[in-house]
Parts: C-alpha cells; structure tokens; sequence
C-alpha cells in the first residue's frame, strides 16, 4: 500500500513539473513573454516606431573644432619576476577506528606517512624594461552653445572615435548631438 502512494505521489510531481514547465499550469491566463516578440510599445498612432528619449548624459551644440590626442608613453623598468619551485615533504596524519563502539573494544590506530610536494613563489631576479602609457589616446570635439545656451562655448568633450570621425566630417557649427565619454581634453 504505502508503495503504491509513493508512485502516485511521484506521478504527481512529474506531471506538475511539466505543466509548470511547459507554461500550462496557469490556466491560460498570465504568460510569459516572449523576448523576442514585436509589440505596439514605442509605436504612435501612425504605426511608427518613435525614438527613445535622449539620454541624460546626452550633450547638444553648435561644432566649433576637433582634436586628437595620440597616447603618450614613456620607457620604465619594473622587477622581473620569475617562478622559483622547490622540493619540500610534509607529515600526513593518518586515522583508523576500529570496533563497535561500546566498552573496550574500540580501538583508535594513529600513523604518519610522509607526502612529498613542489613549493613555488615568484621571486625577484633582476629588472625589465617596459612601455608604459602615461596618457591614453583621446577623441575630443569642442561644442559651442552647449544646450542651447549662447554662454556656454569653447567646452571640451572626449568621445568615442566614431564619433570623433561624425565631428570632423561635419560642416563647420552643424548642430551635433552625443554622449560624451569624458569632459575636458
């Protein structure tokens, strides 16, 4: 008897799982999304997908000049490093128990056997030259009339080179609109 509730019991579980699995055990009502389907959200009444709102980072203005900054490097030495292994042994403990447990009988046999290893750590062996970037190469674009304001001009924002190449293809004070990586130049 009991074994026959246990095989009805795990019928059960197997066959909740699946539903549950299988997004059928709700009732057809709520379901899951799917990621990759095409909804009426961000469309207009046209039909037409509208464009998401500007970022708050986004910066606006008139171009007013480009510059590129090619990285700076400079020639250092650091310690070299070099992995230094050596043969090292250590002292295993070992434990057997025997006997049943009450009284006398139980005994507790103790013994070492000894375990051979590699130790390793790096160790300094003298110096090594390198090249190393002092300054990282930049993309900027000056703006004048950030925002809309006339009091704002000569600002210094670095970009991505895509949009560097965006800039300096543009005409001369043609409206720009991006988001900067950095300000200052």
């Amino acid at each position: 008897m009991l074994g026959k509730r246990l095989l009805v019991a795990g019928a059960t579980a197997i066959l909740i799982a699946g539903l549950g699995a299988c997004g059928g055990g709700d009732g057809g009502g709520a379901r899951g999304a799917d990621p990759g389907a095409v909804t009426d959200a961000g469309q207009g009444s046209t039909g037409t997908v509208q464009e998401a709102p500007p970022s708050p980072d986004t910066v606006s203005g008139l171009k007013d000049s480009v510059r590129h900054l090619a990285a700076k490097t400079t020639r250092a030495t650091r310690p070299h490093l070099v992995r230094k292994c050596t043969s090292a042994t250590r002292q295993v403990r070992h434990t057997k128990r025997t006997g049943t447990g009450t009284g006398t009988h139980r005994t507790t046999r103790t013994w070492y056997t000894t375990e051979r290893y590699q130790s390793c750590k790096k160790v300094r062996r003298g110096t090594e030259t390198y090249t190393r970037t002092v300054r990282p190469q930049r993309w900027c674009v000056r703006l004048d009339d950030v925002a809309g304001d006339t009091a704002r001009d000569n600002v210094w924002y670095r970009v991505t080179p895509a949009t560097y190449n965006e800039a300096h293809g543009a005409d001369e004070h043609a409206r720009m609109e991006f988001t900067p990586t950095g300000t200052g130049c």
